[in-house]
């Protein structure tokens, strides 16, 4: 039984490094990285994934070796139970936290950069996060967000390409978490709260957007897209949305002035 044991957790550290292994090399990984700081979230998360890689295959081998060395079928000699060892409870706890403090000093600046410097301008879009749907405001010629000339818009957030974006979120019911995956940006909408949120995209196309926090019976279908597009290509858009929106806003002016 002891031998059994023993290979048991001996297989299991083999058995995970290899399906991982294995996942990497098939496609199975993070998707494609079109910002120009989410390389060092992925570093961040592969450093502590081969941190926390190297504990865990070496805790395997030591309880594997332990279940081997001590079977009791095969050890003639009588448990002998001890009380503690001060020394060494001392030793496993001081490694833990101090490997706890180096990760977060390690990480200080990624954190920053990401959730405590934004961009000095004005917010480019609000984004405000509804059971179950993206809401965007964009500023119209004025340049301001509140005013009478807004676009507004669904779902669809576009960005110009290889530009510093500040996004406003918000949250008008519950709690929502806007995701970008392919810019590694995160951030939760919390109800009665403005948040900003800046990226830069670096590849045009069309990208996820979508809900991270469960929000209720429909948060399956709160996704929306991303397009990241030219300078060009994102005036002439935000032209159309505003012409389009004029256009439905002023038609019932237009009927009310041909009744009378």
């Amino acid at each position: 039984m002891g031998k059994l044991a023993s290979l048991f957790f001996f297989a299991v550290p083999i058995v995970g490094v290899g399906f991982c292994y294995w996942a990497l090399t098939n496609g199975y990984n993070f998707p494609v990285d079109i910002s120009v700081t989410g390389h060092r979230i992925d570093h961040l998360f592969w450093f502590i994934a081969a941190l926390t890689g190297v504990v865990f295959i070496a805790t395997e081998g030591v309880l594997a070796w332990f279940v081997w060395r001590y079977d009791g079928s095969r050890n003639p000699d009588a448990a002998k139970f001890a009380h503690g060892n001060h020394n060494l409870e001392v030793v496993w706890t001081i490694v833990p936290a101090a490997t706890l403090v180096f990760i977060a000093i390690y990480q200080m600046n990624a954190w920053a950069d990401a959730k405590m410097r934004p961009p000095d301008m004005d917010p480019t879009v609000e984004v405000t996060a509804r059971q179950f749907e993206w809401r965007l405001r964009y500023p119209g010629a004025d340049g301001k967000l509140g005013t009478r000339d807004d676009v507004h818009h669904v779902n669809d957030l576009h960005v110009p390409l290889d530009t510093e974006i500040l996004v406003s979120l918000k949250s008008a019911d519950v709690l929502h978490s806007f995701f970008l995956p392919n810019l590694r940006v995160k951030q939760d909408a919390v109800p009665g709260m403005k948040i900003p949120v800046w990226f830069r995209a670096m590849e045009p196309g069309t990208y996820d957007l979508v809900c991270a926090e469960l929000c209720g019976w429909g948060h399956y279908k709160m996704k929306g897209r991303l397009t990241v597009e030219s300078r060009e290509d994102f005036e002439a858009w935000l032209a159309k949305k505003y012409q389009e929106q004029s256009a439905t806003q002023d038609a019932p002016a237009e009927e009310a002035k041909s009744e009378e």
